[in-house]
């Protein structure tokens, strides 16, 4: 296979691991967004109660607009809920809401990957807006100290992407635990909850995926280029 072939194939590959993870995400969501749980809570319910189980009474929770915007804002010091988790009173919603309620928990306890994480978002925003730019000037002017910079700028936000996975999958691991010992689940909601957390999940493995090959795909021209000089 030629590397037009080899280069099609790649193409291919880092649009649709995503495209997968995300039609995943939203058919799991989808089909267990209408399947109540036994508890019949909301999400603003579910979260709520989470919080106040372990403490965190100071932890504000909000509805926000869009779907599957929710999030934990560290800064802020609050749960934002989508209007359709923060109202729903499904195995979904539960799910959502448990597993941001999972990133308040870990801020509450200093939880490292969190803080090294935040700690990376500056460098990588930055680097994510300026690394490409200085790759492909460099290649177009051949001057592959500048594009190697740029691939060190990358490089910072493809750790972000990597450090984000412990992150996502421990605030979901904290997320099941506290459904199970609230009594929001009860045993045979388990496997159908931890389905909605797994596919959510994938998408930051996917979008480590695509980061990665993207950087090792930089690395490796610019290894090649060097090698000819």
């Amino acid at each position: 296979m030629g590397t037009f072939g080899s280069y099609l194939i790649y193409l291919a590959l880092i649009m649709i691991i995503p495209l997968w993870a995300q039609s995943r995400v939203k058919s799991t969501y989808n089909k267990y967004s209408k399947v109540s749980t036994s508890s019949m809570m909301t999400g603003a319910q579910v979260a709520r109660k989470i919080l106040d189980d372990n403490g965190l009474y100071n932890v504000e929770i909000h509805e926000t607009r869009g779907m599957l915007t929710d999030h934990y804002d560290p800064r802020k010091k609050a749960v934002f809920l989508s209007s359709g988790i923060y109202h729903g009173q499904s195995m979904a919603s539960s799910a959502v809401a448990a597993h941001e309620v999972g990133h308040a928990i870990q801020d509450a306890e200093s939880y490292a990957f969190l803080r090294f994480r935040s700690a990376l978002v500056p460098i990588a925003n930055f680097g994510s807006n300026i690394s490409i730019f200085l790759i492909i000037v460099g290649f177009i002017l051949n001057v592959m100290e500048l594009a190697t910079v740029g691939v060190v700028f990358m490089g910072a936000a493809v750790l972000f992407q990597l450090v984000t996975l412990p992150v996502e999958f421990d605030a979901s691991n904290r997320a099941m635990a506290q459904l199970v010992s609230t009594g929001v689940i009860r045993n045979n909601e388990e496997r159908e909850t931890k389905k909605v957390l797994s596919a959510a999940a994938m998408t930051y493995v996917a979008a480590a995926l695509v980061a990665v090959a993207e950087l090792l795909r930089f690395v490796l021209i610019i290894v090649s280029a060097n090698n000819r000089e």
